[in-house]
């Protein structure tokens, strides 16, 4: 069994170049390991559970297990949000404050459908410090959704994913995490992007 610092390094690795190399079977159980870590270090995971269903709608075994069930219904390959997803899951405490944006943040980049296939570049830890923009912006990597902070707007290059990330922030509900909106959302825009076809006569 991977130590945690093996599975974070392997996750800064996702996180800069966009990409995987590792067994999808492996490579879920190791998020999986992350993701409960990174939600038991918020202080909703402490509190009775009636403070965490009003604060979070549900008890925080219910959110953790949702959040996991999410991750776990990949069967062929990581959802193509990946990057996004080691991102989260690296810097959570100082992205979100709480459980519940935290929560909603890693539901919305766990609903999508379409998975990234394995990589066949080189794999190396030097990939962490030479990703640059330009090598995340090749053909095979996910939608860049970059941090907020950091004051760059995100790349439009695969349809319409950002703009169903912006509508479910706008959807936010306080502090409650709403599921329904954002499936709707995310439905919506699927049914949106389908492509049209005209006659020609």
């Amino acid at each position: 069994m991977e130590s945690e610092k093996e599975i974070k390094s392997v996750i800064e690795v996702m996180a800069a170049s966009g990409k995987y190399w590792h067994d999808w079977d492996k490579l879920k159980g190791m998020l999986s390991i992350h993701l409960k870590q990174v939600l038991s270090d918020y202080p909703e995971a402490k509190m009775t559970i009636e403070q965490q269903q009003s604060c979070l709608g549900v008890s925080f075994p219910e959110l953790a297990k949702r959040l996991d069930d999410a991750l776990n219904s990949f069967a062929e390959g990581p959802p193509f949000t990946l990057q996004r997803l080691c991102e989260i899951l690296l810097d959570a405490r100082n992205i979100y404050s709480k459980l519940s944006k935290l929560a909603l943040a890693l539901e919305k980049n766990l609903l999508v459908t379409s998975t990234l296939t394995i990589s066949s570049d080189p794999y190396a830890l030097s990939t962490l410090q030479n990703a640059t923009v330009a090598d995340r912006e090749t053909k095979d990597s996910p939608v860049q959704c970059n941090l907020v902070s950091n004051g760059v707007e995100p790349i439009a290059s695969a349809g319409d994913a950002d703009e169903v990330m912006a509508e479910v922030e706008e959807a936010e509900v306080e502090d409650v995490i709403d599921m329904d909106t954002i499936e709707a959302i995310v439905r919506s825009s699927e049914a949106d992007t389908t492509p049209t076809t005209t006659s020609d006569s």
